[in-house]
């Protein structure tokens, strides 16, 4: 691993575990009223945003780590482990985290460039990590690598967005929130994708 692939996990890794176990810890009672959930009680009325909600929470602070590590030289020569972690990854992404996402996405209420910002964001993060399950099960090493980097970077958006509401919040000067919000859901994601399509561009069969 490079230097600065080193300095970014480094960097990345305190804010996954904050998070990660900040939401589990905030939101283990499933209540439909605590923190976030007050400002979407009529969506939570409907039925359908707490179960969306709360699998998209649950299983995204969960794959978030599991993700991280399983980048790491350790866990990747443990080829049971790493097979084991990677399951659980991929099914938390397609049949919890992803389909919770969709359903909190159509009650953003944040006007349609959000909504499409996070509607692709959400069929990428998908589309990235079946690809990445296919070519894991067809031994295509190389592909699935660069698949699994396309599809934590828009899991680590998780990670982007609250950093970029707590520094727009911060440093708004003056720009209406509704404003920021729009730039916000594409800074959140477009620059992780972006980042690491010149980590595959220039990657030289170093994986990790």
């Amino acid at each position: 691993m490079t230097l600065t692939g080193k300095m970014l996990r480094y960097l990345a890794l305190p804010w996954i575990l904050y998070l990660s176990l900040m939401n589990l810890y905030l939101y283990r009672r499933m209540e439909s009223d605590t923190a976030f959930l007050q400002l979407k009680q009529n969506a939570v009325k409907t039925g359908w945003y707490l179960p969306g909600f709360y699998a998209h929470v649950y299983v995204s602070c969960t794959i978030l780590i599991i993700g991280f590590f399983q980048f790491s030289k350790w866990v990747y020569r443990n080829k049971p482990l790493h097979r084991t972690l990677g399951k659980v990854y991929v099914f938390g992404v397609l049949f919890f985290s992803a389909p919770g996402a969709y359903v909190m996405t159509m009650f953003i209420n944040r006007g349609m460039g959000p909504f499409i910002s996070f509607m692709l964001q959400n069929t990428l993060w998908i589309i990235f990590t079946a690809a990445a399950w296919y070519y894991a099960k067809n031994v295509q090493i190389p592909q699935h690598v660069k698949m699994m980097r396309r599809s934590y970077a828009l899991a680590f958006a998780a990670v982007t967005l609250r950093f970029y509401i707590y520094l727009f919040t911060v440093l708004g000067n003056g720009v209406g929130f509704a404003h920021n919000y729009l730039i916000i859901a594409f800074l959140s994601w477009v620059p992780n994708l972006i980042l690491v399509e010149l980590i595959n561009y220039y990657d030289r069969g170093n994986y990790l």
